[in-house]
């Protein structure tokens, strides 16, 4: 099969397309050719580059999230049979006490590969209708959206929302999840046209932070009062303090990225005065017991909104995605995403 390898890290220029072996499912995994996978700036790029907090063994194969038909099954398999069509939980191993999680295209080889091998209890069947870029993108973004703002954040209908990062995967996602919920949205992106592309999207209002005043206009269109969740996933050094500013009284700052670095300033005294909550979560966890048991919980959890997200994702599949190139465009995507110079996210499509 053909697939995109890394034999050293470092810039977009050493993944290469190359011939390796067809994996071959085991007893209880899958074989999917692949039809659509996306491309993630942490769990991609800073893997590529060597930055990941884990650096996997090389030669190795990036991509978190395929979706694909079934070519093949273990002979333990029976929930999934060849022709099903399928999307891909990232989560392979839920983490424990003494070891972190297991994820496909970190810990394991991924989806840049015409076929990729998984679990069969980590594949959800795409419903009809919905074609396979699509159900990646939301399988990747949507459930962790819904989880975060809905069972982390506790948003409430009536309540205000600044997404942060508005023109990203997970800040559509979030757009749309906080709708759904009742919410109003102020979409903040760092550029005109990604502002207005998000408020097309649903958002109520929009803001550039990089032209405006993000505090100010926050403050301005609520009211004075200030936004109740701030949906955080750039951990810019300049804009984190901005949007922490946002927040009303008994605020939550919620977090899942840092794809400006991650390393910000926290106004302390404004965090006890306005009994403000800053919480850092994946969308997976909603508590912090972090025994096995909860763990495993959190899996289900998972699980669970993937199969109710997908179902929903027909009305806005069109604003989720950027553009979509085939694999052996692998470098042009990742210099794209490293760029920001699209709204949505940029997918691969090995089998075309």
């Amino acid at each position: 099969m053909k697939a995109v390898v890394i034999r050293e890290f470092g810039p977009p220029e050493v993944m290469r397309l190359e011939e390796i072996p067809t994996p071959e499912p085991a007893g209880d995994e899958v074989l999917i050719r692949v039809h659509a996978v996306s491309v993630n700036r942490t769990l991609d790029l800073a893997v590529r580059a060597g930055a990941y907090a884990f650096r996997p063994p090389l030669p190795h194969v990036l991509g978190v999230d395929p979706s694909g038909v079934v070519a093949a099954v273990g002979p333990g398999v029976t929930a999934r049979k060849v022709g099903d069509r399928v999307v891909t939980r990232q989560l392979l191993r839920p983490a424990t006490a003494t070891e972190g999680p297991a994820i496909l295209g970190v810990h394991a080889w991924g989806g840049y590969a015409e076929f990729v091998k998984v679990p069969a209890s980590a594949t959800h069947p795409i419903p009809d209708g919905l074609d396979f870029v699509t159900a990646t993108v939301v399988a990747r973004h949507a459930p962790t959206a819904l989880s975060m703002l809905r069972d982390v954040a506790k948003l409430e209908r009536g309540e205000w929302v600044l997404v942060m990062g508005a023109s990203g995967g997970l800040g559509i996602a979030g757009i749309q999840v906080a709708k759904s919920l009742g919410a109003h949205v102020i979409a903040a992106a760092g550029a005109d046209e990604r502002v207005s592309a998000a408020v097309g999207l649903g958002a109520d209002a929009g803001i550039n932070y990089r032209s405006q005043d993000l505090t100010a206009e926050v403050r301005r269109i609520t009211g004075g009062r200030g936004v109740n969740v701030v949906f955080e996933n750039v951990a810019d050094a300049a804009l984190f303090p901005r949007a922490f500013a946002s927040l009303a009284r008994q605020g939550r700052l919620i977090t899942a990225g840092a794809h400006a670095d991650g390393t910000v300033p926290l106004d302390v005294k404004a965090l006890y005065l306005n009994s403000i909550t800053v919480i850092g979560s994946t969308g997976r966890i909603t508590a912090d017991d972090l025994t096995l048991t909860l763990q495993d919980a959190a899996e289900e959890r998972h699980r669970v909104l993937v199969d109710r997200v997908l179902p929903l994702s027909e009305a806005v599949q069109a604003h989720l995605v950027d553009r979509v190139l085939p694999l052996s465009e692998a470098v042009q995507a990742h210099r794209i995403v490293a760029d920001r110079s699209g709204t949505g996210k940029v997918v691969l499509q090995p089998s075309v």
